[in-house]
């Protein structure tokens, strides 16, 4: 599939009811009902099986790669201007095997100093794990796609409230923030169009304040029919529901133009307090971080 086009990405438009209406449309242009839709015994298309519905149900998975394709197209065209103000590159499926990142499991979307799949560590700006899924219930009904409810009325469970997604990304977040050195400037995001389960409030938290990933982000901003989002945010910003492309801009801008950087040990308080000390003779501040890093990288590569 190629890239999502028209008025709703011309806006930066976030995910909606109306963009997720659009993956549909667009998908039955090259494939068939029956791998979008489950059937109900009484023939009716659905998206996910409704509430309260014990029927007979079949198993439904040749939509994921439709939606994944679609989801990460979408973020790396929402991307697009941002990286390209910055001089950059929005890009999906980047690979570079030095940080973690081999062709079996490319990034979804990177922001990249050059605009190529390809890339060494030194150019990669940003990565972004897609966690999307389609939200809302769905019917097809003679050639129209009619929405029937949203998450809360059927029995799928989307995006960021499964939990084998939550792990999986964790799981390749951490395996790229300890694969090599050179990726501990790069800033990970976790991308998905739901809330998260309060299971996942305190490790999210966490995990942005262990500098592993930087936020696991919903850019939903409506995901129920009622307007009443669950949660906006846990108590320390390691979910956030993001409310506009705006504010979307001034965190990626915020956190990118930072030059954060990522540094982890286990060692004694004599230990610590002596790096410490000797990195607080260096008198500025960026020299004391740097003297401070790489004492530390020392005595990690000293202890293996």
């Amino acid at each position: 599939m190629g890239k999502v086009k028209g008025k709703l990405m011309e806006k930066h438009h976030l995910w909606s009811k109306e963009l997720e209406k659009q993956f549909f449309i667009d998908t039955l242009k090259i494939t068939s009902v029956d791998d979008l839709f489950y059937k109900s015994e009484d023939g009716t298309y659905y998206a996910y099986w409704p509430k309260g519905y014990s029927g007979k149900k079949s198993t439904l998975q040749s939509r994921n790669s439709y939606v994944g394709k679609f989801t990460e197209s979408y973020v790396e065209e929402l991307l697009s201007d941002f990286a390209k103000d910055m001089g950059y590159f929005s890009v999906r499926d980047v690979v570079c095997q030095e940080i973690g990142l081999p062709k079996k499991s490319p990034a979804d979307v990177a922001i990249c100093k050059t605009n190529s799949k390809i890339q060494e560590p030194q150019n990669v700006v940003a990565i972004f794990e897609v966690k999307m899924s389609i939200v809302w219930n769905w019917k097809y009904d003679n050639g129209e796609i009619v929405c029937i409810g949203d998450y809360s009325t059927h029995q799928g469970t989307p995006s960021l409230l499964r939990s084998d997604s939550m792990l999986k990304a964790i799981g390749k977040a951490i395996n790229i923030r300890i694969s090599n050195k050179k990726a501990h400037n790069i800033p990970i995001f976790i991308l998905g169009n739901t809330p998260i389960t309060p299971h996942y409030y305190e490790k999210v938290d966490n995990l942005k304040s262990s500098g592993i990933i930087q936020g696991f982000w919903s850019l939903n901003p409506k995901p129920l029919d009622n307007f009443v989002n669950p949660i906006e945010s846990t108590d320390n910003f390691g979910f956030q529901t993001i409310q506009s492309y705006k504010i979307l801009l001034d965190l990626l801008t915020k956190i990118i133009g930072n030059k954060l950087q990522f540094f982890s040990s286990m060692m004694s308080k004599n230990e610590l307090g002596r790096i410490i000390k000797h990195a607080s003779q260096e008198g500025e501040e960026i020299k004391i971080a740097e003297k401070f890093l790489t004492l530390l990288w020392r005595n990690n590569e000293k202890e293996k």
